[in-house]
């Protein structure tokens, strides 16, 4: 376990358990220098402990890359509670969860994730400050998740075939569920021919009837020829068995994790197959909630107003009935798109995989501490070094990046 820990670079690791409630819950917060730790609260079977620690640890991991990339003023944590046998009380267990979260003092924010919803954060709320999301303030992260990914397709087309049109392209698209249907509506409304798969055989065919869409089963979906394929369900289905079977050219979706191990974006990348690393391209719901949890603390938001207002290629006519939070969050998840573009040009410039350039910058921006003065004096020379991204500043209380490990019981 703690080579797991010392390879991620773990900040802080804090497991629960409540006999009462059946509560055992792992929260992993990887990064704090940047703001407080927000990430979602996943609530699954597990087939073992292991599996459990192992999903929040690389999930904490890519938060804080995905916070630092977007610009924002937060670190990365992810939580998980492993869901108990049937005859629970689910209420009573959320409510013991949000008491273990205040224990953290604010170090780490939860919010919505696989199975859990809205409603599970306003049991949450009942006994903690520390959450985002609930269904009293209506944030839905899914279609800004969508349109963030939506974006990142179309800066893979343009680095790939020189052109970020979606019309005549082929994307298929596995997991169609809360944020998988929602892109499939952005890509068929500029023109995409569309291949879907789902667990759901009744949710994908409605989709399919509507988009006017192929569907095969979900164990086919990486055998179709096909321009794009779009990852849009849980991790790990990108790996030694799946990856030979890819008739692709990029691969841009919204599952977190989607690569089975570190080692298959250089399998990608040898094999010319353009991958969007998944903690940038869907950063969108990460911007949505963390727009709104600013907004109910301090009442305020750092806008860049001026700067969606002078984007004249992205800017519309309902731009103009935006309030300032919306145009901030409008403009924050467009910068998506050029945010993997500077990406996809350092990887082809240093003839290394987007995930691993993606990584690097992350780390920049999180352990600058970390860096050799060797590696600074080369930075100069290096694209690395001339990559554009509004960092937030560093979180005045939590500027040390050393780890530590804390076992709470």
């Amino acid at each position: 376990m703690f080579d797991t820990i010392e390879q991620a670079r773990l900040h802080a690791l804090h497991i629960f358990s409540d006999a009462d409630t059946q509560l055992r819950a792992i929260v992993a917060i990887h990064n704090t220098r940047l703001g407080p730790a927000l990430g979602g609260c996943r609530f699954l079977h597990y087939p073992s402990y292991t599996h459990a620690l192992e999903d929040a640890i690389r999930l904490a991991q890519g938060m804080s890359y995905k916070a630092a990339l977007a610009g924002l003023p937060l670190g990365g944590g992810k939580a998980v509670i492993i869901k108990p046998q049937p005859l629970f009380d689910r209420a009573a267990l959320l409510r013991a969860f949000g008491r273990c979260i205040e224990q953290l003092k604010g170090q780490y924010i939860t919010s919505v994730d696989s199975g859990t919803s809205s409603a599970d954060m306003d049991e949450i709320q009942k006994t903690t400050s520390h959450v985002t999301a609930t269904g009293f303030h209506h944030v839905n992260p899914s279609p800004n998740t969508a349109l963030g990914v939506f974006y990142g397709i179309q800066a893979a087309l343009a680095h790939r075939f020189g052109d970020a049109s979606l019309a005549g392209r082929h994307v298929a698209i596995q997991g169609v569920g809360n944020v998988g249907k929602v892109l499939a509506q952005h890509l068929h409304n500029h023109g995409a021919t569309l291949t879907l798969s789902d667990t759901d055989p009744s949710q994908v065919k409605h989709l399919a009837s509507r988009l006017n869409a192929q569907v095969v089963a979900p164990e086919h979906i990486f055998d179709v020829p096909c321009d794009v394929f779009a990852p849009c369900g849980l991790g790990g289905i990108l790996n030694a068995n799946t990856l030979p079977r890819l008739r692709c050219h990029i691969v841009a979706g919204a599952a977190n994790n989607q690569l089975a191990s570190p080692e298959q974006d250089d399998w990608l990348f040898q094999h010319r197959i353009l991958y969007a690393p998944d903690f940038v391209i869907n950063a969108g719901g990460l911007i949505q909630v963390a727009s709104e949890k600013r907004v109910l603390e301090t009442n305020s938001l750092e806008t860049n107003v001026e700067h969606v207002a002078q984007d004249e290629k992205r800017d519309d006519a309902s731009q103009q009935d935006d309030t300032p939070q919306q145009k901030a969050v409008k403009y924050r998840t467009q910068r998506i798109r050029d945010t993997l573009h500077n990406i996809f040009t350092t990887a082809e410039q240093q003839q290394q995989a987007t995930g691993r350039i993606a990584t690097a910058l992350a780390e920049r921006l999180l352990f600058p501490y970390a860096i050799s003065n060797t590696a600074g004096e080369q930075s100069t020379a290096n694209p690395i070094a001339s990559f554009e991204t509004r960092a937030a500043t560093p979180h005045s209380a939590t500027g040390s990046v050393h780890q530590h490990v804390e076992h709470l019981s």
